[in-house]
């Protein structure tokens, strides 16, 4: 991919703040490509095209706040429960609860988890990357389904800081 389209690509993330990504991939000769643009926190659309072999996923600052950032002034502020920190996926991929079908889950419900402790497996091109956390705390939610796609900045766990 050339630097002038990589330039326009980051310039479109900076006048654009509602922009979360842009990841664009084309295979050899053409086989697949696609374009995927992310809201701020959301899914992507993706639209198909063609050309040669290339990957750049491209993130806007905003779409990369830290997990446990305040609510903004125009949603409502929780009035009760506690504040949920979220684990997100880094990256597209196949979500896996533990290293083996048939072994146990590296974290469920009620788990204490640690930073740095692995959390799951996200496969990606047949590459299988341990996910660690990056809080401390409890699992309170598990909200990725087991051997299902993921996508880049996904909630795949949420977790009490104070549990």
């Amino acid at each position: 991919m050339k630097l002038d389209i990589i330039a326009q690509i980051v310039q479109i993330l900076k006048d654009a703040p509602e922009v979360g990504a842009i990841e664009i991939r084309r295979g050899l000769f053409g086989a697949w490509s696609s374009v995927r643009v992310s809201k701020a926190g959301h899914g992507g659309n993706t639209i198909g095209g063609a050309g040669g072999p290339s990957h750049v996923i491209v993130s806007h600052p905003a779409a990369a706040a830290s997990p446990g950032t305040a609510p903004t002034a125009s949603s409502p502020a929780p009035s009760a429960g506690p504040q949920l920190l979220e684990i997100k996926s880094p990256m597209v991929g196949t979500f896996y609860q533990s290293p083996e079908p048939a072994a146990q889950p590296y974290v469920k419900v009620g788990s204490r988890v640690n930073v740095g402790q692995v959390v799951c497996i996200i496969e990606a091109m047949k590459i299988m990357n341990e996910i660690e956390s990056e809080v401390a705390g409890v699992i309170r939610e598990v909200t990725a389904q087991n051997a299902q796609p993921v996508e880049f900045g996904q909630v795949l766990f949420r977790v009490d800081p104070h549990g």
